[in-house]
C-alpha cells in the first residue's frame, strides 16, 4: 500500500469511528428478484435504513464534531437543503447542543420539512429551487452569526464514507457500483473508499434528465451549471455544481449517466415489488441506470447505493400508478 492510501485510508477510518460512535452499519444484501430483472448480481446498499433514512446522516455527524473542535465558540448552524442533508445538520446540531436553521424552497417536501421540525430545526421556506434557499442561507448567515454548513465539503465526504468502506469490505469483488449525485458527496465518498482499499471497482454516477449539471461537467471536463432543474428527485435537483466535487468525479468515475423522472417512478416500485424498500426518487435512481444499461451489465457482480428512503406520500402514490405492484 502507498503512503498516498494509508493516509486516506487512516482519515476515512478515523470518521468511521466517529460515526460508529452515533449509528451502526447499514446491510447489504444481494436481492435474486432484482437479479432476475437486471440480468446482474445485483448488491444494494441500503442507507435508507439509517436513523433519518438517508445516507447524509454520516457527514453530519463528523462534520459537527469537527466543527466544534475547530470553532468551539460556534453560535449555531445554517444550512440550504432539499430535506436529507437537513436532517443531518438537524441531527448533528442537536447532539452537539447547537441551535440549527434549515432553508429548504417553497414546495419542499413536507415531510421531510416535518421531521427537520421534529429534530429541533427553525425551518425557513423560501426561494424556487435549492440555489435560492443557498443564498438567503448565506445571507442569513451573516446576518445571524451562523456557521453555514455547505452541502458538499470533505469533513461531509469523509463521514460518507464510511457507507462505503462498509459496502467495498463486505462485496470487494464489485465490477460497477451505481451512486446517485446530488451535490457529489456519496460519489466522492465512493470513490475515495475505492482508491484508498485498492480497488478496480468502476464507479458510475445517476443524475435526472432534468437536472443534469453533473452529467454535462463529467463529459465537458470543467463545471457546467444549468439554468433551471424539473426533477422529481429532490435529492438530485442540483443546477450549479460544486467544483472540487467535478474534479474528483472527473478523475475518478467511469461515466455519469442520466435517468428519465418516469424511469425514477419505475425503479421506486421495483424496489417495493423486488426487495419491500422504499427509495426516494435519488435512491432509485441507481436502478433505474442499471436497467437503462442492463445489455452491457448483464452477468456482472453490481452495486447499487440505495442512498435513502424519505419519499412523501405523493410521490409513493405517483410511484405505483403505472399499474401497481
Amino acid at each position: 500500500m502507498t503512503a498516498e492510501r494509508r493516509v486516506m485510508l487512516a482519515e476515512l477510518e478515523a470518521a468511521a469511528h466517529r460515526v460508529y460512535q452515533v449509528m451502526a452499519p447499514t446491510p447489504q444484501y444481494a436481492w435474486p428478484l432484482l437479479a432476475e430483472r437486471t440480468g446482474a448480481e445485483v448488491w444494494v446498499k441500503h442507507e435508507n435504513h439509517g436513523p433519518v433514512g438517508a445516507f447524509k446522516l454520516r457527514g453530519g455527524i463528523v462534520y459537527m464534531e469537527r466543527l466544534r473542535e475547530s470553532v468551539p465558540d460556534v453560535a449555531g448552524v445554517i444550512a440550504a437543503t432539499r430535506g436529507n442533508h437537513g436532517q443531518s445538520v438537524a441531527f448533528a446540531a442537536a447532539r452537539a447542543g447547537l441551535p440549527a436553521v434549515i432553508v429548504v424552497p417553497e414546495g419542499n417536501n413536507p415531510e421531510k420539512n416535518a421531521a427537520m421540525r421534529a429534530l429541533g430545526a427553525e425551518l425557513i421556506e423560501q426561494g424556487e429551487d435549492f440555489q435560492e434557499a443557498r443564498e438567503l442561507a448565506l445571507r442569513l448567515a451573516g446576518e445571524r452569526g451562523l456557521h453555514m454548513v455547505p452541502s458538499f465539503h470533505p469533513w461531509l465526504v469523509w463521514g460518507v464514507a464510511s457507507a462505503a468502506l462498509e459496502f467495498l469490505r463486505a462485496v470487494p469483488s464489485l465490477d460497477t457500483v451505481y451512486v446517485p449525485i446530488g451535490l457529489g458527496s456519496g460519489i466522492c465518498a465512493m470513490i475515495a473508499a475505492r482508491d484508498a482499499l485498492g480497488l478496480s471497482t468502476r464507479i458510475v454516477g445517476v443524475v435526472a434528465e432534468g437536472a443534469p449539471a453533473y452529467a454535462d461537467s463529467f463529459w465537458a471536463g470543467r463545471p457546467m451549471s444549468t439554468p433551471t432543474v424539473h426533477t422529481l428527485a429532490d435529492g438530485l435537483a442540483c443546477r450549479v455544481p460544486d467544483p472540487t466535487a467535478v474534479d474528483v468525479i472527473i478523475g475518478g468515475a467511469d461515466r455519469v449517466v442520466t435517468v428519465s423522472d418516469d424511469a425514477i417512478l419505475a425503479a421506486m416500485r421495483y424496489y417495493l415489488s423486488d426487495t419491500h424498500n422504499l427509495a426516494e426518487g435519488a435512491g432509485a435512481a441507481p436502478l433505474a441506470a442499471l436497467l437503462a444499461e442492463r445489455t452491457e451489465m448483464a452477468g456482472r457482480k453490481v452495486g447499487l447505493v440505495l442512498s435513502g428512503g424519505n419519499a412523501d406520500a405523493d410521490l409513493i402514490r405517483q410511484a405505483l400508478k403505472p399499474g401497481g405492484l
